[in-house]
């Protein structure tokens, strides 16, 4: 059973308390209520302070050493979280009205009939219950707040931003998750030969468990990229480690791409994920063939590797090679329309990026213009890499 509700009743009046108990029997055998009493403000504030488990204060006006508005005017200093109503006699207009300015919740007016403050008892009593869950639900969306806060800045931290520039290639890539935490990510790594991995990843869900499983996904796929060397044998590896313990049968899709900056050549393989996309010097761009694999963490190894191929293509001076999550293509805007792969195979005609940064912050820029007010659906998250024109 619930606790019972703790009313001070502070009064003068000796013969208030047994007509009190009396009268409120039955709510005080049914553990509803339990009164305490004071004969004036200065006992109530003894009483208070000694006890903050009081709910409600029901106090008369007019009493010795302290009366009731001057008691009001105190409770505040009690930093305690209670409900204050005032017995007044009728018509007396004025004191209610200073009582209410001082902070009392409602009143009474003598002589008191006792289903008038059963009610008042009731009503304020319920107003407190709600005042605490809501204070309680805030405290929880807080704590809540500041966790996911925590989360957002460790998730980040993991995403590389020292990005590689030389003279022959550079890469650039940002992730914008929906919600405090996102499920997608990117990454790259020098592996032997000067080669360069580069990763963009797509977990199911969004949120804490969605960072959750990128975290685990982000740590198999860069060990299986640098143990391996191709994107295939490496997406493989990761599918291996990831389906093995998969309660939650979270899954994820992955482009991964080898680069090799003497020759431009792109060996990639993707994995439920969108192909890449080459933006040509001119300003055109191509989507190029995906290699049929499926999504990691769904399916054994055999399976998984049997659909899955890789492709390559040679990146040409002056090309930029984007990997993007389906964030980007299907961003939607306030008429529920997407952004769309042709829209990103056309910004950049008559005048195609100079370097990795420009084209990711032309991606960036063209999404959130053309989804206006509309709210984030989905994780943005891309990388580019762009070679040279003049290695």
């Amino acid at each position: 059973m619930s606790q019972p509700w703790r009313i001070l009743v502070v009064d003068d009046e000796p013969d208030l308390e047994p007509l009190v108990l009396q009268r409120m029997r039955r709510h005080i055998r049914s553990g509803k209520y339990q009164f305490e009493f004071a004969g004036n403000g200065l006992e109530a504030l003894d009483k208070l302070r000694a006890d903050d488990t009081i709910d409600l204060v029901l106090s008369d006006i007019n009493m010795p050493q302290m009366d009731g508005l001057t008691l009001l005017s105190q409770l505040g200093s009690l930093n305690q979280d209670l409900r204050a109503v005032i017995i007044s006699a009728y018509g007396d207009m004025g004191n209610i009205r200073t009582a209410m300015n001082r902070g009392a919740f409602d009143f009474v007016t003598k002589p008191v009939d006792f289903d008038d403050l059963q009610i008042t008892i009731e009503r304020t009593v319920e107003h407190l219950r709600q005042w605490r869950e809501a204070t309680a639900s805030r405290d929880k969306l807080v704590t809540l707040q500041n966790e996911l806060d925590i989360a957002s800045n460790v998730q980040q931290s993991i995403l590389p931003d020292d990005f590689p520039v030389t003279a022959a290639y550079e890469i650039n890539a940002n992730m914008v998750p929906a919600r405090n935490v996102g499920g997608d990510f990117y990454d790259y790594v020098a592996v032997p030969d000067d080669r360069m991995f580069a990763t963009v990843a797509d977990v199911s869900d969004k949120g804490i468990p969605a960072a959750l499983f990128m975290m685990s996904s982000r740590t198999a796929l860069k060990g299986a990229a640098i143990g391996t060397g191709s994107p295939r044998e490496a997406l493989i590896e990761a599918n291996r480690v990831l389906q093995a313990d998969n309660p939650t049968f979270m899954f994820v899709t992955v482009i991964m791409t080898v680069y090799e900056p003497r020759t431009g050549e792109v060996t990639y393989a993707t994995a439920g994920h969108d192909p890449p996309v080459v933006v040509h010097a001119d300003g055109t761009a191509t989507q190029m063939p995906g290699t049929g694999g499926m999504a990691l963490g769904i399916v054994p190894e055999a399976v998984f590797a049997a659909n899955l191929a890789e492709n390559t293509l040679t990146l040409a001076p002056g090309e930029t090679l984007v990997l993007y999550t389906d964030g980007v293509s299907e961003a939607m805007n306030v008429e529920q329309e997407e952004f769309g792969t042709e829209r990103l195979l056309g910004m950049f005609e008559g005048s195609p990026p100079r370097d990795a940064k420009q084209a990711m912050s032309a991606i960036f820029e063209a999404v959130a213009e053309f989804a206006g007010e509309a709210p984030a659906s989905d994780d943005i998250t891309c990388l580019a890499l762009h070679r040279s024109a003049t290695p």
